[in-house]
């Protein structure tokens, strides 16, 4: 019994020792994996900087990845500025990255279907690959033979977007809830909006009579290199360090999400076995108040499901960001022009966007809390439609700030009406 009492302090330090060892070690590696690559971007010499960090590169984890990421932004590297040499440093540590031991997921989970969307991908990238070199060193008379037959394959590809969607809209708020190198995720969802660009560029190329084989077949070479690096980045490092640090809670939910979404090149899985609850319904029961709540003002008296069944008939989207900068809520319309997943409530705004556009949702809202401005609008063209996108600032009978609406609403049909329609012209 003594003896017990004597070990179990010296056991307890030794472990201790031990994990600060490791702690120390991550830590050490980490700031050697940095000073590499911030070398690496300022073009010093590479083969030295492979000799000097040799260590830290074969013992690299996709953990170390994301902190090292997250450390180059904490100091002020932009986005755009680690985009241009992300890739040459996880090649580096490619041989590294691809042994990391992980447990990949199961069948029917979120992360499953995310990574079989990727290799259906790879499978339909590489067959199109195949049908370009086909036409290499053939006549120029058969380019247009050859945009003709591209441009259906890469129309087909836009269809992957559904996937960088759930990416942004599910996976990304539940992990930057879970991490603390979160910031990466911007990174990420800004070579999203590359990729995007990118295929835009490629179906104008096609569509047109005046574009040249020359440049086709550069961007679709710089297509290829954006799409098989997203690819990599999130088999190598997103989707292990995911693996380990969510619970089966949040998959769970995640997965349930996903179902508002299209499963690109995939066969669609079957939905899980749940009550299918109507979204009403869902909302009500979800809404953690008593069936009998009532809002009562001078302008009248409304319950729980008046008050859903009025925010979701109205002809826009409705999203409420409350003073702290949080998404508190958005509305169900029937057809939506911005995707929204349950996943955003509670989301700081920021990180709603990609980062290339962020600075101007804070600059909007940095006028409305200190009461510069109290509304702005911006207006684009999307799949055919014209919608008016609108903020507004909320304030209480103090003037007090207490956030910001964002009211986005199809004016296509709006913008066409002409003189006055006194009586009902139902047809």
């Amino acid at each position: 019994m003594k003896t017990a009492i004597t070990l179990w302090p010296t056991c307890i330090n030794t472990q201790k020792g031990i994990m600060s060892e490791l702690v120390s070690n991550n830590e050490k590696r980490v700031e050697d994996l940095l000073a590499f690559s911030l070398g690496m971007m300022s073009g010093e010499d590479g083969r030295m900087l492979l000799e000097k960090y040799k260590e830290a590169i074969e013992h690299v984890t996709p953990h170390d990845m994301l902190k090292l990421e997250d450390k180059q932004m904490q100091m002020g590297i932009e986005p755009k500025t680690i985009k241009k040499d992300v890739g040459k440093v996880i090649n580096v540590f490619f041989n590294t990255l691809k042994t990391y031991s992980w447990e990949k997921p199961e069948e029917g989970t979120f992360l499953y279907y995310l990574m079989l969307e990727n290799s259906a991908y790879k499978f339909k990238l590489n067959q199109v690959k195949k049908i370009i070199k086909s036409y290499k060193g053939r006549e120029v008379s058969d380019f247009k033979l050859l945009k003709n037959d591209l441009l259906g394959h890469f129309e087909e590809f836009s269809k992957f977007e559904s996937h960088y969607v759930k990416k942004e809209n599910i996976l990304f708020p539940f992990l930057e809830k879970r991490w603390s190198s979160y910031r990466p995720l911007t990174v990420m969802w800004s070579l999203h909006d590359d990729i995007r660009k990118k295929l835009k560029q490629i179906i104008q190329i096609l569509e047109s009579d005046t574009s040249t084989w020359t440049d086709l077949n550069k961007q679709i070479g710089k297509y290829y290199f954006l799409v098989f690096g997203m690819i990599q980045k999130e088999n190598l490092i997103i989707y292990p360090v995911a693996s380990e640090t969510v619970s089966d809670d949040e998959w769970e939910e995640m997965h349930n999400q996903s179902f508002e979404y299209p499963f690109p090149f995939i066969e669609s899985p079957a939905k899980p076995k749940i009550i299918k609850e109507p979204v009403l319904e869902k909302q009500i029961k979800n809404s953690q108040i008593d069936g009998d709540f009532k809002l009562i003002s001078e302008t009248g008296e409304l319950n729980l499901e008046q008050i859903l069944l009025l925010i979701n008939n109205l002809p826009v989207d409705i999203t409420f960001v409350d003073e702290n900068d949080k998404v508190r809520f958005f509305s169900r319309p029937e057809e939506r022009f911005f995707p929204r997943s349950p996943a955003i409530i509670g989301r700081a705004v920021q990180n709603c966007h990609p980062p290339e556009s962020v600075h101007i949702v804070e600059k909007i809202v940095t006028a409305f809390k200190n009461g510069e401005k109290n509304s702005a609008k911006f207006w684009l063209e999307l799949k055919g439609k014209f919608i008016l996108i609108q903020y507004f600032a909320l304030r209480n009978d103090n003037n007090e700030y207490k956030g910001v609406i964002e009211v986005s609403q199809d004016v296509t049909d709006i913008r066409t009406l002409q003189g006055e329609q006194r009586l009902l012209d139902w047809v």
